[in-house]
């Protein structure tokens, strides 16, 4: 098995099938210096020492290694323009091809810099490799575009690879779609800004033409996520959003200037991580949708009570008792409700947009009115039949703790019928309702928590009226969801 990048694997195992040990090769020439790799330059060069003498090999993008050379290994001047349509012919195939060659250089030459590099290599030939993209990547673009999110590949590869590669992916369908980092340089920003709209596949990029098309991409207000591994990378890993970086082959450095690693390297990792997200935030959106009406209710009702110049329906220890117990155990469990099945192919939510959307102030303003008007309802109806405030009181109280039990359900989905949902897809709630509601029955008829809190034990036709009188928010909101549905599926056929 081969660790680290790639490219440099690739050529290990090519050397190895050749029948060359690589470890024997590295005693047998021992490198001296080096020039490492620059994508501006596109090319990188070792120099090497054996037998008394001094070589320099170099290996990089076909075009400069061949701007390089004066002769072939066969002697005669190195035909470029057989060797650069060789090359275009690998990359049709989605192969990333390098360009080797080398020279010898006298005995007494020392360090080894751009200067001194000079022009006049031997070709050695070229050598083309594929990485073939994974199955699960592959899968992982087309559920990024389902899902909204734009897919561009950013590389230092040949135009015609990349182009390849990007239809290996789905990530591009046209020629047309590929822009090369030369095109980059003559654009102004406000050209590469429209263009960047237009494609997805950057081909023979420098790090500073990556963090120019981050930059003009984030200008249109989309929430940008940039992938790197290398040093050079650090910039644009800066400047998105989201800075992921490569666990595996990424550097130090383009680690800490992430914002997050991706420890298998595997492009799919990062679809996962996007539903998981979505998943995430639309829980905290389910949780406060289940508190905020709840909370808006209980205001609601004691403030109607005083209007209304009767007794608060509740007392101190019974609103406690609601937030702390019955509320506290079920916002949780939602907290761990499962992705709704259209979770993913949702369009993105704005960049700007917040946890409370127009569909949650609307749906809460309705829930807290409804649950607000049934408790009173059940409260005052109570006192007229000449209850005592006590007895009232408990009605009251256990009115709002099915209000909530409700709500919960309700909160599961802000569009889909509760009724559609499997009741044990999250076990968390269901156990956690079911608790809340016995610890409710033992607050009305176990004699020490009824001193407690002041309650009364119910009757049978107490327990209908609440039920009956609590059911009407599941009314409320299943007729809510089912017009936004209808408003929904009308304005796609419209677009």
């Amino acid at each position: 098995r081969v660790d680290g990048d790639p490219t440099e694997g690739a050529l290990v195992v090519s050397a190895m099938k050749a029948g060359l040990n690589p470890e024997e090769e590295k005693s047998r020439y021992p490198q001296r210096s080096i020039i490492p790799f620059e994508s501006e330059r596109g090319f990188m060069a070792t120099l090497h020492q054996h037998d008394g003498r001094k070589f320099i090999f170099t290996k990089g993008a076909p075009e400069k290694i061949v701007d390089m050379c004066s002769q072939s290994t066969d002697g005669p001047p190195a035909d470029k323009e057989k060797t650069l349509k060789t090359a275009e012919h690998f990359a049709e195939d989605g192969m990333r091809v390098l360009g080797m060659a080398y020279k010898e250089v006298p005995a007494d030459f020392g360090e080894l810099t751009h200067d001194n590099l000079g022009t006049d290599f031997i070709l050695a030939g070229m050598q083309g490799m594929i990485d073939p993209p994974r199955p699960e990547a592959i899968d992982a673009v087309k559920g990024c575009h389902e899902a909204g999110i734009r897919v561009a590949m950013i590389t230092g590869d040949h135009a015609v690879t990349a182009n390849a590669i990007g239809k290996m992916m789905g990530i591009t369908r046209t020629d047309s779609q590929v822009l090369t980092g030369r095109e980059l340089e003559t654009m102004s920003d406000e050209d590469l800004l429209t263009k960047v709209n237009e494609v997805s596949v950057f081909a023979r990029v420098s790090p500073q033409h990556k963090l120019r098309i981050v930059q003009q991409v984030m200008k249109h207000g989309e929430v940008v996520a940039v992938t790197g591994d290398g040093v050079n990378d650090a910039p644009a890993l800066k400047a998105a959003h989201i800075g992921v970086a490569m666990g595996k082959t990424g550097t130090d450095v383009a680690r800490e200037a992430a914002d997050m690693v991706i420890t298998d390297d595997n492009f799919a990792s990062i679809f996962h991580a996007v539903g998981e997200g979505r998943v995430v935030f639309d829980n905290i959106r389910k949780v406060t949708l289940f508190l905020i009406p709840t909370g808006f209710a209980a205001i609601v009702s004691i403030l109607i009570a005083m209007a209304l110049d009767i007794p608060i329906p509740y007392v101190a220890a019974q609103l406690l008792w609601i937030n702390l117990v019955t509320n506290g155990l079920q916002d949780v469990a939602l907290a761990f409700e499962p992705g709704e099945k259209d979770v993913i192919k949702r369009r993105p939510r704005k960049l700007r947009e917040g946890i409370m959307s127009r569909l949650m102030y609307e749906r809460s303003l309705l829930v807290g009115l409804i649950i607000s008007a049934g408790v009173i309802f059940n409260f005052v109806s109570a006192l007229e039949d000449g209850l005592s405030l006590e007895r009232a009181r408990t009605i009251a109280v256990t009115t709002m703790v099915l209000f909530q039990f409700f709500q919960a359900w309700n909160s599961r989905s802000e569009l889909q019928s509760v009724f559609r949902i499997n009741p044990f897809s999250n076990p968390f709630l269901f156990y956690s309702m079911v608790a809340a509601f016995l610890a409710q029955i033992a607050v009305v008829y176990v004699p020490a928590l009824q001193w407690v809190f002041r309650t009364e034990p119910l009757n049978g036709a107490d327990w209908v009226q609440i039920v009956l009188i609590a059911l009407t928010v599941v009314v409320a909101v299943e007729v809510d969801k089912a017009i936004r549905r209808h408003k929904k599926r009308f304005r796609a056929r419209e677009s």
